[in-house]
């Protein structure tokens, strides 16, 4: 994507912006990743685009403006705000009880304190609610967290990968399985917004794909962003890695045989289903800039938009039992009802804005906005697990060092 405006008349220094540049150039040349962009947008011009590495090392192809990668849980803000244009429509209240949506989370029991075994049970004291699982304080888990109920995730396959049946088979199974605490005693990041993603095709009468694309997708323009890779964008789609325990990259996910081939995606994952590009995303996240405004018109109220962004939490998630989540502290740091909210940056220990809004992926992507500095910040790459190296806290500090107004 070309830089719109010049920096300076931004407020941001083009030599400053330039070590965004020399830092994802070290990390592809140490071989810690494929390859990498970056963009930044101030005022609603891009100040800052550029890339770097491969999106395919094994065939040698190059990283391009345009490459297509899984933004994993980048998909979780999209899926909530458009859980939220159906609460526009007077739909359901926040505090409706899930099961009043899908009967199949009647009766919930929840492990006790210190279980050992997935049948230590006791009865669910307060119904999980449409907030719990906008906020992560549902009790649900991910497999990939440690306990007995991760366990059981693993062990039965709780998981909302892009094959092996579809959404509404997989949440009736998610339910049958205990919670991992008490609704809203605490935060944990799990397949909630999976479930918000059933909420919305129960609620809407529509496939998460299709009322994606009429209600978010199509209004914002975002033509490469879809669960699926359609074969004429085949060749635009990044491998994915992870490291080894040398440093070297292995393949995941080969594009040439990846499991998001279109025609084969059978689960739509609104927790981390969606593939997408750096400038499609910045059309998202320019809507979340403009308070729910668009060119196609507007997709929320602004209202409703600087509600989800507000923390939603009674104090930050340190004080909700998550101290540290991928490689950032969360001493400092709220959430909303799509992503994190920032409360007190010197207490985060990271440069930014009180009330900077955003999320990253398990590829190693993030993303935020923030409405103090006017700001839009997005990365890409296709590096998992997220927490393999310290790029969000480092890629905050090379924005905000260029910031000169």
């Amino acid at each position: 994507m070309k830089i719109t405006q010049r920096p300076e008349l931004m407020g941001m220094s083009t030599e400053r912006l330039e070590n965004i540049t020399s830092w994802m150039e070290r990390y592809v040349e140490a071989g810690k990743l494929p390859g990498a962009q970056a963009l930044v947008s101030r005022r609603g011009e891009v100040v800052y685009s550029n890339w770097t590495g491969l999106r395919d090392v094994e065939r040698n192809k190059m990283w391009e403006g345009d490459t297509i990668a899984r933004f994993y849980s980048m998909t979780k803000p999209i899926s909530s705000f458009a859980l939220m244009t159906l609460y526009e429509k007077g739909l359901f209240h926040l505090d409706d009880p899930i099961e009043d949506f899908i009967p199949a989370f009647k009766d919930m029991r929840v492990l006790r304190e210190n279980a050992q075994s997935i049948d230590d049970t006791v009865p669910c004291e307060v119904k999980p609610t449409i907030h719990h699982l906008l906020t992560h304080c549902s009790g649900l888990t991910y497999d990939f967290n440690l306990g007995v109920l991760e366990t059981e995730y693993a062990d039965q396959k709780i998981n909302f990968g892009p094959r092996g049946g579809t959404l509404e088979e997989k949440i009736n199974h998610l339910a049958t399985l205990p919670l991992k605490f008490q609704p809203g005693a605490r935060w944990n990041y799990s397949v909630s917004t999976d479930v918000i993603g059933r909420l919305v095709e129960v609620i809407s009468g529509k496939p998460l794909d299709l009322y994606l694309q009429e209600m978010i997708i199509d209004p914002l323009g975002m033509s490469d962003t879809s669960f699926a890779i359609e074969n004429v964008n085949a060749d635009r789609l990044a491998a994915s890695y992870t490291p080894t325990d040398k440093g070297l990259l292995t393949l995941v996910d080969d594009p040439e045989k990846s499991i998001y081939e279109q025609g084969t995606v059978t689960c739509f994952s609104g927790g981390g289903g969606l593939l997408s590009t750096v400038p499609d995303y910045l059309k998202y996240a320019d809507m979340i800039r403009m308070r729910g405004e668009c060119d196609a018109g507007r997709i929320l109220g602004p209202r409703t938009v600087e509600f989800i962004i507000q923390n939603q939490l009674p104090g930050d998630l340190a004080s909700m039992g998550q101290p540290v989540f991928s490689e950032v502290s969360f001493a400092g740091v709220g959430f909303g009802l799509a992503g994190w909210v920032m409360l007190e940056p010197t207490k985060a220990q990271m440069m930014g804005s009180t009330g900077d809004f955003g999320w990253g992926g398990m590829a190693s992507t993030v993303f935020w906005v923030d409405p103090v500095e006017d700001l839009i910040v997005i990365f890409a790459t296709q590096l998992l697990p997220s927490s393999y190296y310290p790029i969000r806290k480092e890629l905050r500090a090379l924005v905000y060092q260029a910031i000169i107004d």
